[in-house]
């Protein structure tokens, strides 16, 4: 019997497709291991949003092939970037329900290609999850309106196409009682969510709160311009007991001008009246959001623009990453491109200026007392749990994955919280 070993970057969506990929093969009878070199065929899947993360894989491509193992492409890389790929088998995002037939294709010696972009039915397919008490559950696929001009992830997922809600619903209910104790509902942007099937993001996210059980949800990524046509209810919503109070709004840069290059559709200031919003009506509330150094044109003025929001809206999680050109992209082509020396300053400097901040903000938390749900392994025969606010607390102590326990936090570091548990 062949022997599978999936590999996976990128995206929490691509680490949901890795793990449908994974169920369908389990359940047509082939083997997936745990590492590359006791497999027979490995299955790449793949991410394209950085440039960093894009070289990352053809050096890892280059590796595989010198173990002369078979290899399949999966992902972002396949769909956008199939003329340098000739000579392996390219399965596409919206084509993962065919991975059994991509797979017997290519041990048999055959190429196959299936990247066109289809509507499927993304759902009900089997899955093997990595975390037994995370589910992560796609709500949608591609993205809605003109790109934005440094992402090549339309080219990758292609236009919106929301799943349908009682689908979705089916799905987490199924995932809460096989023993999932979070859910994590995710997309390329969850805030764009039903406006190509008369719905909307509010409307899933109170349906998916009324099933039963003990479980938390945490909301995906969503860009400010969505966020804020329904912030009253997405307030509201984040209020409800069994939601984590945890956002992610990408901002990508403190200067109008930028985010207009950018094609961002929102200013820094709708974005600073949104978390000061969420700042004020929900205590504690972990914001993260993400900065892109250097864009082009980008100005020493424009930059230290991005730094004064940091300091203004101190974002509890900040990924900060460089410009990179994408080839095919608007941004990779336009005049004022900045040295990478320069964009790597920049980013170097960001990461220290937040590092202060987040050890300030941290502070904050020593001495606080509830409950933890452990979801995680750590280092060193510890345990990660996470606190209301989606907060990392790392415990020792008899614990199990999916365990609800009281803990006390008594220390902080730049990435975490550290704590005891308490009766």
């Amino acid at each position: 019997m062949t022997k599978i070993y999936i590999e996976t970057a990128g995206c929490s969506l691509n680490q949901s497709d890795s793990e449908v990929m994974n169920g369908l093969l389990k359940k047509a009878g082939f083997v997936t291991v745990g590492n590359a070199e006791e497999s027979d065929l490995v299955i790449l899947n793949t991410c394209t949003v950085k440039g960093p993360t894009e070289a990352k894989f053809w050096k890892r491509l280059a590796e595989l092939r010198n173990l002369r193992k078979q290899i399949i492409v999966a992902g972002c890389i396949a769909q956008t970037e199939p003329e340098e790929l000739k000579e392996f088998s390219l399965i596409g995002t919206t084509q993962i329900n065919n991975i059994v037939s991509v797979v017997e294709e290519t041990i048999n010696d055959n190429i196959v290609k299936l990247i066109a972009f289809e509507k499927n039915n993304r759902i009900s397919l089997p899955k093997v999850s990595k975390n037994k008490v995370v589910s992560i559950v796609p709500i949608s696929s591609g993205c809605l309106g003109e790109p934005c001009t440094y992402c090549k992830v339309k080219q990758a997922r292609g236009d919106l196409v929301s799943y349908d809600k009682d689908a979705i619903i089916k799905e987490v209910s199924k995932a809460v009682v096989h023993g999932a104790k979070e859910i994590w509902l995710t997309s390329q942007d969850n805030g764009c969510y039903g406006k190509d099937i008369n719905s909307s993001f509010p409307e899933l996210l109170k349906e998916v709160l009324k099933i039963n059980g003990s479980f938390r949800l945490r909301i995906g990524m969503m860009n400010p311009n969505h966020a804020k046509e329904f912030i009253d209810e997405l307030i509201q919503i984040l209020k409800h007991d069994k939601i984590f109070k945890f956002i992610h709004l990408p901002v990508q840069s403190g200067n109008n001008e930028i985010l207009k290059l950018m094609k961002r559709k929102y200013t820094v200031e709708e974005f600073k009246q949104i978390a000061d919003r969420l700042r004020r009506e929900i205590p504690g509330i972990t914001i993260a959001t993400d900065i892109i150094c250097g864009f082009p044109t980008e100005t020493e003025e424009q930059f230290q623009d991005s730094i004064q929001l940091v300091r203004d809206i101190k974002p509890d999680v900040l990924n900060r990453s460089r410009f990179w050109p994408r080839p095919g992209t608007p941004a990779a082509s336009m005049e004022g491109q900045i040295h990478g020396q320069e964009t790597k300053r920049r980013c170097t400097l960001l990461s220290d200026i937040f590092t202060n901040i987040k050890m300030i903000e941290n502070e904050r938390w020593i001495g606080w007392k509830g409950e933890v749900l452990i979801d995680e392994r750590g280092k060193d025969n510890t345990w990660v749990g996470r606190n209301y606010a989606y907060r990392p607390i790392i415990l020792e102590g008899n614990l199990n994955l999916g365990d609800i326990v009281n803990a006390r936090v008594e220390k902080r570091t730049v990435h975490d919280l550290r704590g005891v548990l308490i009766r």
